[in-house]
């Protein structure tokens, strides 16, 4: 990926706090923005992991786990229509629809070595975290005959060493990712293993 800088650390206004787009109009802006289906697949397997993860793991309530759901929805939506201006775009867009600052930073937190924001919270930490990894997960899922039936996290972490496979995922951000939370790689592979594959 380029690097796409935004040149700052503080998004949308506090004012907005627990303003937050419903799923339809997620939905139709990704629609609108990003003709690519398996880009869209990607969005949306994003935001299932993200939520489940908010709900199982973090105790979230249903609002809560909507802005997880959110973040990885909406987290790449500029990437195909605006790619000189990824992230800069989706974030303006949200700022001038007053929509939480802390759903906007979480998309401008994606990838730190690209747009200069660093993770601030859990939620900041598992979109950095699920990003690269779920679309690893699923290229790996792809060359197999039962895709995600039988998959295990043996195997993911072995092609993980392999460059050659899925080479345009940084392999870095997936270490740095795993290096900012306290749950162990192995773990975080299997719970997008467990709720990716339903993701259709």
């Amino acid at each position: 990926m380029s690097i796409h800088n935004l040149g700052r650390s503080v998004f949308g206004n506090s004012a907005n706090k627990g303003n937050l787009l419903t799923l339809e109009e997620a939905h139709a802006l990704l629609n609108e923005w990003v003709p690519n289906e398996r880009l869209r697949l990607h969005m949306r397997q994003v935001g299932a992991v993200m939520k489940a993860w908010a709900l199982e793991k973090e105790g979230a309530d249903e609002q809560t786990a909507l802005k997880w759901e959110l973040a990885g929805l909406l987290h790449d939506a500029d990437w195909e229509k605006y790619p000189d201006s990824h992230c800069r775009v989706i974030i303006e867009k949200l700022e001038a629809m007053n929509i939480d600052p802390e759903l906007i930073h979480c998309i401008a937190s994606h990838g730190p070595r690209y747009f200069g924001v660093e993770p601030d919270n859990i939620m900041d930490k598992m979109i950095y975290m699920f990003d690269e990894l779920s679309g690893f997960i699923h290229a790996s899922a792809l060359i197999r005959p039962t895709r995600y039936e039988g998959m295990d996290v043996k195997g993911i972490m072995k092609k993980l060493k392999t460059p050659s496979f899925a080479a345009q995922v940084s392999r870095d951000d997936i270490s740095d990712a795993a290096g900012r939370i306290d749950t162990p790689l192995e773990e975080i592979i299997q719970f997008i293993i467990d709720h990716q594959k339903a993701v259709q």
